[in-house]
């Protein structure tokens, strides 16, 4: 129970609920039921098992928690729920219940059960996505041209501007959501070959099958049984492991933006306590941060725990398919944690221009050093320049000076300066607003096209209608 408690801090009670217990034994009464209803139309089965089978597919029918703690000491959650089906199916008709599952294994139930659940999962976080993408797209667009620190290596570097790095925010979101897409329509593939994947007991009839199952569950066909063949949805779970790393980037940047003594800028408070202190009430802490980077440290273990599970034993495999599963449930549990907790603040988020200004005023010229290296390169080298402008920052942090008066008396008593760069010339490049202005000329054609291509996702969204629940 306590870690069903701390689970739930980091997710959201949607991605829950898809990973329930219901939805997953529901899932794979869907796929009994589609099964059934295939094999009756084909004549696989006797035209009268297979509404007989579909007609006790239901969840509620059956006790959840019994089911899940059987499948314990079963080894596969489909083998007690074969059972119980083909029992409740011979209350109704006892020549029925000899045909449910037939020719089927427990791994094309529990795989199929799989992809239904991760075609909703998938919804849940194109959806987020998208919402979270607009945001930031909407607050590049209001913030064009303002300017802020750069930072590298944790220490001030140079002037950018707003609009600049978010589309550093921005840019991998889209194409993490364009990745998301086609590694979903790659994995999302009906499971379905028997015992060892060669579909033997339905015989000649079996393309005819899987075609009618894949049609009635409305997912795609795949070449052939994928049992030990993992390729598909762990390039998945990758692509889910590199969305959630940028979302964590995202979430460090603003949660660094957002101490204190930077205060740039801030999650909005949203009352009701969010990011309040049990003990300190001044206090405002990011909280959509902290789930997203909570689910950055937590997400790659789970990618790295799919990657050594690919490694599959023949046509089943022992323990590692097992775990598979779990992990994977983990692993969007945890990422839509994140792309949620984002998604609900970024309309929101506070950005402080003026404070972003003293922040760059407070650098004492510093992070200008660079420009006039440059100008002065011209005249006396690189080398030299770059070692005049080191002294003249030690001198500006040594003395409380701003860099811009030691350079104009660099300027004035260096014989090979003298006369060359006017004060103008000088004073120029210390300006934030034209460093600012260029950083964010350089962002506006990719903002452009970042928007038009979110735009164009945003319309054809693949798994929307997945949202809501489905019956077979």
């Amino acid at each position: 129970m306590s870690a069903l408690v701390f689970e739930s801090l980091l997710s959201t009670p949607e991605m829950i609920e898809v990973f329930s217990e219901t939805a997953v034994v529901q899932a794979m009464l869907d796929f009994e039921a589609a099964l059934a209803r295939a094999q009756s139309d084909e004549g696989v089965i006797p035209p009268t098992a297979g509404p007989a089978i579909v007609g006790v597919c239901k969840s509620e029918l059956y006790d959840l928690r019994s089911l899940v703690g059987a499948s314990a000491r079963a080894g596969s959650l489909a083998i007690p729920l074969v059972k119980k089906l083909t029992e409740t199916v011979a209350l109704f008709d006892a020549d029925a219940a000899g045909y449910v599952h037939w020719g089927s294994a427990s791994q094309d139930a529990v795989d199929t059960a799989m992809v239904l659940c991760l075609r909703r999962a998938l919804a849940l976080l194109d959806r987020d996505l998208t919402t979270l993408t607009a945001a930031l797209l909407t607050l590049a667009q209001r913030h064009r041209e303002a300017p802020v620190l750069g930072r590298t290596l944790m220490q001030p570097a140079q002037v950018l501007s707003v609009d600049f790095k978010l589309a550093g925010w921005i840019a991998p979101l889209v194409r993490s959501q364009q990745r998301l897409r086609a590694a979903g329509a790659a994995a999302l593939r009906l499971q379905l070959g028997g015992a060892v994947g060669t579909l033997a007991a339905m015989g000649e009839k079996a393309p005819a099958v899987v075609q009618r199952v894949a049609q009635s569950l409305q997912i795609a066909t795949a070449p052939a049984a994928w049992h030990t063949q993992r390729d598909e949805l762990v390039s998945l779970a990758c692509e889910v492991g590199v969305l959630t790393g940028t979302l964590g980037k995202i979430a460090k940047d603003v949660s660094l933006m957002a101490q204190g003594e930077i205060g740039e800028m801030s999650e909005p408070s949203g009352g009701g306590g969010r990011g309040g202190s049990s003990a300190m009430p001044h206090k405002r802490n990011p909280v959509a941060a902290m789930i997203a980077l909570a689910a950055s440290l937590r997400v790659p273990h789970r990618v790295s725990a799919l990657l050594a599970a690919m490694a599959q034993e023949h046509e089943r495999g022992l323990g590692n398919w097992q775990a598979e599963l779990a992990e994977v449930a983990g692993l969007f549990i945890a990422a839509h944690g994140a792309v949620k907790a984002l998604a609900d603040v970024a309309g929101g988020l506070q950005v402080d221009t003026p404070r972003m200004r003293r922040n760059i005023d407070g650098q004492q010229g510093l992070v200008f050093a660079e420009a006039v290296a440059i100008l002065f390169a011209r005249r006396i080298g690189k080398a030299r320049a770059h070692g005049l402008l080191e002294q003249l920052s030690q001198q500006a942090v040594a003395s409380g000076r701003h860099l811009r008066e030691l350079t104009l008396e660099a300027c004035a008593s260096d014989d090979t300066l003298r006369g060359h760069f006017s004060a103008d010339d000088v004073a120029g490049l210390f300006d934030a607003d034209g460093a600012a202005r260029h950083a964010s000329a350089l962002a506006a054609p990719q903002l452009e096209s970042l928007a038009q291509t979110a735009a164009s996702l945003a319309q054809r969204p693949p798994w929307a209608a997945w949202l809501e629940t489905k019956e077979v």
